[in-house]
């Protein structure tokens, strides 16, 4: 598993705009109504942590997975557990959504 500081997010996409990344976001409905984090070059893809592995096939395998989540644990755990389920790039965003919201875009709400 690999991880991303929310600072280092944008050079990332840049760097992988050949081949976008999915942007998996493993949070509950309740809080992407709250927060929502769309990024130019990504494809969003919203999974909650409980539901993702009956719905593996959803995600690609030939395309980088940027998991991500409030704080950065549950993203961790998901990043790991697709590293062992076979998917070759997985990173995971260190401190979650909430980081972005404090280090990268302060209109984004937090929570």
């Amino acid at each position: 598993m690999n991880r991303l500081r929310v600072t280092e997010l944008q050079d990332f996409l840049q760097a992988h705009a050949a081949q976008p990344p999915v942007l998996l976001d493993v949070r509950e409905p309740w809080e992407l109504q709250r927060a929502a984090l769309r990024l130019p070059g990504t494809r969003a893809l919203d999974i909650p942590m409980q539901e993702l592995p009956a719905r593996l096939n959803e995600l690609p395998d030939d395309a980088p997975i940027v998991c991500l989540c409030h704080h950065g644990v549950r993203s961790a755990h998901v990043a790991a557990y697709l590293a062992r389920a076979g998917f070759d790039e997985v990173w995971d965003v260190i401190g979650g959504i909430d980081a972005w919201s404090q280090e990268i875009d302060p209109t984004l709400p937090r929570y």
